[in-house]
């Protein structure tokens, strides 16, 4: 009985365990109005997107979801006649947005003949899938990423061969995705049309 009645002794004082509860919501006074809420960053522009890592012998090709979160590999065209003509009926299939080229550079930053080749790829499919736009975007490290990615997923040096391009590309396409998250605007060098070699 005396433990309940200093119980219900400090429960009625302003020092006790009901009093500082009581004590804390009247020093919070009346609640503010809620804040409107935190607009967040910037956000991707709806759609698909394929990205394109050309390389001499094969051209990796990823494809991002419609809202515009993750690439994912998608296959591998092979390098020469009528590689654009797969290029352009991948896109009819995938009725992208954009379609982004690597653009390989050095690490200064430098571009060299194999840029101007990428280049000149990029204006040649731009003209072939029109009124689709191709924008350029540095390709710096895509492919080690991918080798070091697969690596990690067990694929031993013959399996990765077969399929570095394609997870190169999408390692493009994610970087692609990421900058236009995080600037709000479209990545890379729009690609204009009539450039072509």
């Amino acid at each position: 009985m005396r433990r309940l009645m200093l119980f219900v002794l400090l429960c009625e004082t302003p020092y006790g365990p009901v009093g500082n509860v009581i004590g804390m919501l009247l020093r919070l006074g009346p609640r503010p109005a809620p804040a409107a809420p935190f607009p967040g960053p910037p956000h991707v522009r709806p759609g698909v997107r394929l990205a394109v890592d050309v390389g001499s012998v094969r051209i990796g090709v990823a494809r991002s979801d419609a809202g515009g979160i993750l690439a994912t590999p998608l296959t591998v065209v092979r390098r020469g006649r009528g590689d654009l003509d797969a290029l352009a009926e991948l896109a009819e299939q995938a009725g992208p947005v954009e379609v982004i080229a690597g653009l390989p550079t050095s690490l200064s930053g430098r571009e060299s003949h194999a840029a101007k080749a990428a280049r000149d790829f990029a204006a040649a499919l731009a003209d072939r899938i029109t009124p689709i736009p191709v924008r350029l975007l540095d390709e710096r490290f895509t492919t080690s990423t991918a080798h070091a990615a697969l690596r990690l997923g067990g694929k031993d040096s013959r399996a990765r061969r077969q399929v570095v391009d394609a997870a190169a590309a999408a390692v493009l396409l994610q970087a692609a995705l990421d900058t236009e998250r995080g600037t709000g605007y479209p990545p890379g060098e729009l690609v204009t049309e009539g450039t072509g070699p």
